[in-house]
């Protein structure tokens, strides 16, 4: 459902004026009003044909204002939750920002942007007219854990190319465990706002089981998230909740012990796992029930994306990849040919590719490379691991080790229980990993620590 560039992210919010919400912890927006409305303190016209920061505290207000000003500003910067402030000075000068939009104290370093405007989590009536339709760039900055993060930028086409229209009316509610100011929750909110759906949005420092309940009271029919995100939300006892009609798994590498374990809690629904980043945009989606995917999605069996394996690392080029990095940091977006590299190294078994891990992650163990996120799949195929954390600790003799830092189901308490599953784990590791592969220990941990983004916290 691409949308042509003539076409606002607020005008077809006007045009599919169905009964539908935006909800948070706090509050529920119907989106109609918007077309009558705004939920911007003062003139909207004030932010026409600016570069505009998103710098709001609630997702319902960054998402209010993303339908504000879609085709009203020229530039649309969006300010994840977890940014290091120390980076916002150059962030503000690679962008041009020259407005910014808050919905409350103006955080610290923002302060000397010219404009300031606020948007509130309601909406009031207008009946002043819309400024002049412009060609809005969207602009997300990546999750990179070290330095200033790269500004890709997007438009509302190459962010929707991946969408695909509904082929049916019925009323939908979209959930998401992601925060719709990074690129994956972006997608459940325009996938929401482009089907006529309602989405009830995430909320930092809301615990799982809340969260769950929340969705219940919705009536979820879809439900989004990281492997990681989904991992915590089996752990809850509120899962039982909640019956949606479709899981989507993205973000992290979705293995089958995941896979499995929805399909035994969801046995109605249907469950995919996309593969997406920022800069190259939705690439492809997977709805057999099976990690990986089809080798055939080399050979032009994946719509419209097209794939290509450069040593081990995966390569798309579509409709959906971003235009080009703002400012002067970072290196081509695309390759000669025009593919985006993204980073994740695949490997080839039998009819099917899998992910192994990120080129950036890789533990070196005595001079041999290993993948944390091969490891840690090994770990979730036992019955009683709900997730794990593969890292690396140090070694005077091969400089560094294997250690897995496991979270048990709440089943498995007992002392001589858990010494059991230990053996099992490396007895698991030992029979479909090489030697220096294993992990040297295992710890049982009550909780794993998961960033904002969604993902595993890994200790760089």
């Amino acid at each position: 459902m691409a949308l042509p560039e003539a076409l606002s992210l607020r005008r077809h919010v006007a045009e599919t004026q169905a009964d539908r919400f935006l909800f948070d912890r706090a509050a529920r927006i119907r989106i109609a009003d918007l077309v009558r409305g705004t939920s911007l303190d003062g003139d909207p016209t004030a932010l026409h044909g600016r570069s505009v920061l998103i710098a709001t505290a609630s997702q319902l207000t960054s998402a209010l204002t993303l339908i504000e000003l879609d085709g009203n500003a020229r530039r649309l910067t969006i300010l994840p939750p977890d940014i290091d402030g120390a980076h916002l000075g150059a962030l503000i000068a690679d962008a041009g920002i020259d407005a910014v939009v808050t919905d409350g104290e103006t955080p610290h370093g923002l302060h000397d942007i010219p404009l300031h405007v606020a948007c509130m989590p309601k909406v009031v009536p207008i009946d002043r007219g819309r400024p002049e339709h412009v060609r809005t760039e969207w602009v997300l900055l990546t999750s990179g854990t070290t330095g200033v993060p790269k500004m890709v930028v997007h438009s509302l086409t190459s962010l929707t190319a991946a969408i695909a229209p509904r082929a049916d009316s019925d009323p939908l509610v979209w959930g998401t465990f992601y925060d719709i100011r990074r690129y994956g929750g972006l997608q459940i909110f325009l996938r929401a706002m482009l089907g006529g759906a309602s989405l009830v949005l995430s909320s930092a420092g809301e615990p799982v089981a809340e969260h769950l309940l929340r969705l219940a009271r919705h009536g979820v029919t879809h439900l989004s998230g990281t492997p990681s995100h989904w991992r915590r939300a089996l752990m809850a006892s509120a899962i039982g909740s909640i019956s949606p009609r479709y899981v989507r798994l993205s973000g992290e590498i979705a293995d089958q012990a995941i896979l499995d374990n929805l399909r035994a809690a969801f046995p109605q629904a249907a469950i995919g796992h996309a593969y997406a980043s920022t800069e190259a945009g939705v690439g492809f989606a997977v709805d057999d029930g099976l990690a990986g995917f089809p080798a055939s999605y080399l050979e032009g069996g994946c719509g419209a994306t097209e794939i290509k394996i450069v040593e081990g690392s995966l390569r798309m080029r579509s409709a959906a990849l971003a235009a080009r990095y703002a400012g002067a940091r970072g290196a081509s977006l695309r390759d000669s040919d025009g593919f985006v590299d993204t980073g994740d190294m695949v490997e080839r078994r039998g009819d099917r590719y899998f992910f192994v891990g990120r080129k950036g992650g890789i533990i070196n163990i005595g001079g041999l490379k290993v993948h944390p996120e091969e490891i840690e799949a090994v770990i979730t195929r036992h019955p009683q691991v709900r997730m794990c954390l593969v890292r690396s600790r140090s070694s005077p003799v091969t400089g560094a080790l294997v250690v897995a830092d496991v979270v048990l189901k709440p089943t498995c308490v007992r002392e001589e229980g858990r010494a059991q599953v230990k053996d099992e784990i490396l007895e698991l590791c030992r029979g479909a990993l090489a030697r220096h592969k294993v992990p040297a220990s295992i710890a049982f941990v009550p909780e794993l620590a998961v960033a904002a983004t969604g993902k595993l916290a890994r200790l760089s």
